[in-house]
């Protein structure tokens, strides 16, 4: 399960119900005060409440009542669940889901109390019909009853089946939106609840100013968030254990049962045994995990910048794991401010690593900054800027090309006088691969620029961009930069754009060129893939056969098959994961890729419009 969307309402300053939407990567932005950690521990709150904890003073002062609720919304969903006696059913199958098909799961907390209580509701497009809206919380009995009374044939075990044959006697079901009550549910009602419980990713919060306490494990030492990493992943395992303890606990009440019916049977008929397993949460709070550093100085008494430097290397070795593993455990890591103590050689890493993590089918990155750098190098499409009129008001989020300029403007973003030319690509990868590509060459001739490190170019990301190359496109253009554009040929409607550049009579000398190859992943060596993933050997062809699959399509599958996934990669994943064996190409294999110089001459022109 992923996280779609938040809708905060009375939790301090969101008095009116604010949503805030997530993708895999999610960068908070907004000056101080205006509640961007807000954001961060209303999520902590719904998943864990624990070092954040709901109290009688969350709830916003200019409000009317004391209810503060949290409304999630969840995609990429559990096709299946399986109740007692393996009866398969689904959340679609028991209309607990939205007319758009995600999962909307509400938290109410009464604030009124010195110790709020919660509720939790399932928010559905759900039967309201008599008689029907209420089968989840029917004993499988009741449901025998209910198929009786209707003279209905159809099996009288098996709860889900039961329910749909009931369903079907209505004509119309009088779908409604309504609020399904889950924290008190009974029967199956309760039983799903507990398996979509179950399900929800694992949430683990970084903070950037809590006191240094032993005590405040989660937000002075990045391991607990391997705890929380290592509980997710188990969970199959931790299955088994539940499913071993419910089995014997049951044998011994069954064998109760039997020793008292023999002593009293009327007092025997009322005994059933209930298990109720363990949360998640309960999992996680049984192991700890602390880490010495030099002269057995514990981690968290070390200073704010030694904790951050860890903080890097804990998200460097888990973007590096992830990018490895085919584990499906959902994770979701929020960070707050990730920069602060942090050299910018150090935020350059943490950036990677983020984007890296994200890039993995289970994982999602939220992020909050105030650092121009580290905002500069994200996605564009990651920004949400929070921003208030007047003080008071319900902060409003914004996001997507409209809210840019007033985020450069809340960072201080403007263009950098060093870019002499601007490199124009398709996406994020195509940036990876040509600075990869140009690194290699520059190691074997320092005469050809080194776009990883050369602060004459700056890429412009057409299908994506950062909001760094966004600034700089919108604002450079005043200053007469030339620009050169490399585009894949398996477009053909990019031939256009390539004619557009090359036919500008500026005095720039802008140029643009389609690649000779099919696509930019059409150049790398089969070497450096393997370099990169020593499970996966694909042949690298120009262009595709007769099956006309490309190199990310032919990788993504092979890929896939090496890690036992279920569905194939999407090409967008592949192309993501693909762009991490540029790292590996040498000059030696861009020369048996490229025998007649191509990607040289790109750089070569560069170097000379930067001249």
């Amino acid at each position: 399960m992923k996280l779609k969307a938040i809708t905060i309402e009375n939790f301090r300053a969101y008095k009116e119900p604010t949503t805030i939407n997530f993708s895999d990567l999610t960068t908070i932005i907004g000056r101080n005060d205006i509640g961007k950690s807000t954001i961060l521990e209303a999520l902590e709150i719904f998943f864990n409440n624990k070092n954040i904890k709901i109290d009688k003073f969350d709830s916003n002062i200019d409000c009317d009542h004391d209810q503060v609720s949290f409304t999630l919304e969840f995609i990429d969903l559990p096709q299946e669940l399986t109740l007692d006696a393996g009866a398969p059913t689904s959340l679609k199958d028991e209309y607990l889901l939205s007319p758009d098909e995600t999962l909307i799961i509400k938290r109410v907390y009464d604030c009124s109390k010195i110790s709020p209580s919660d509720e939790t509701f399932i928010i559905a497009n759900h039967p309201t019909a008599k008689g029907i809206g209420d089968l989840l919380q029917l004993k499988e009995a009741e449901l025998q009853k209910e198929m009786k009374a209707k003279n209905l044939a159809g099996p009288l075990k098996g709860n889900p089946a039961m329910r749909s044959a009931l369903r079907e006697t209505v004509d119309d079901l009088e779908l409604q939106e309504v609020e399904i009550q889950v924290s008190k549910a009974k029967e199956d009602g309760k039983k799903i609840w507990e398996q979509i419980d179950s399900r929800l990713p694992m949430f683990a919060l970084f903070q950037s100013d809590r006191a240094s306490k032993d005590t405040d494990g989660e937000v002075q030492n990045p391991m607990k968030g391997a705890v929380a990493t290592a509980i997710a992943e188990a969970k199959q395992q931790i299955e088994e254990i539940q499913k071993i303890v419910r089995e014997k606990s049951e044998e011994i009440a069954k064998l109760t049962h039997e020793a008292l019916t023999e002593i009293d049977p009327d007092l025997a008929s009322s005994l059933t045994p209930k298990f109720t397993p363990p949360t998640t949460a309960k999992w996680t709070g049984l192991f700890s995990l602390g880490m010495d550093t030099d002269g057995n100085i514990p981690l968290n008494k070390r200073g704010s910048g030694v904790r951050r430097l860890i903080l890097v290397s804990f998200f460097k070795a888990e973007a590096e794991r992830k990018l490895l593993s085919s584990d499906k455990a959902n994770l979701i890591y929020a960070i707050e401010e990730p920069e602060t103590s942090q050299h910018p050689s150090n935020q350059r890493i943490l950036i990677d690593a983020f984007k890296e993590i994200s890039q993995s089918p289970t994982c999602q990155v939220i992020l909050t900054t105030h650092s121009p750098g580290l905002a500069g190098d994200l996605p564009a499409e990651s920004i949400r800027f929070i921003d208030s009129k007047n003080k008071g008001d319900t902060p409003v989020i914004k996001q997507d090309t409209d809210v840019f300029g007033e985020v450069a403007e809340a960072l201080g973003l403007t263009p950098d006088s060093r870019v002499k030319v601007l490199v124009c690509v398709e996406g994020p990868t195509d940036v990876i691969a040509m600075k990869e590509l140009s690194r290699a060459l520059n190691e074997h001739n320092p005469d050809l620029p080194n776009l990883k490190t050369d602060t004459r170019f700056a890429f412009v990301s057409l299908g994506g961009g950062t909001l760094k190359h966004w600034v700089n496109e919108n604002y450079l253009k005043d200053l007469n930069i030339p620009e050169t554009h490399i585009y894949d040929a398996d477009v053909a409607t990019y031939q256009a754009s390539v004619d557009a550049v090359n036919g500008r009579k500026d005095g720039l000398g802008s140029w643009a060129r389609l690649t000779l190859k099919h696509e930019i992943e059409s150049y790398l060596h089969m070497d450096a893939i393997t370099g990169a993933y020593n499970d996966v050997q694909i042949q690298v062809d120009d262009h595709p056969g007769a099956d006309g699959k490309g190199v990310a399509k032919i990788f993504g599958e092979a890929f896939s098959v090496a890690r036992g996934f279920d569905v194939p990669m999407s090409p967008n994943t592949s192309k993501r994961y693909l762009s991490k064996a540029f790292e590996h190409m040498t000059a030696e294999q861009i020369q048996e890729r490229d025998p007649d110089g191509e990607v040289t001459d790109w750089f070569t022109k560069m170097e000379r419009l930067a001249q």
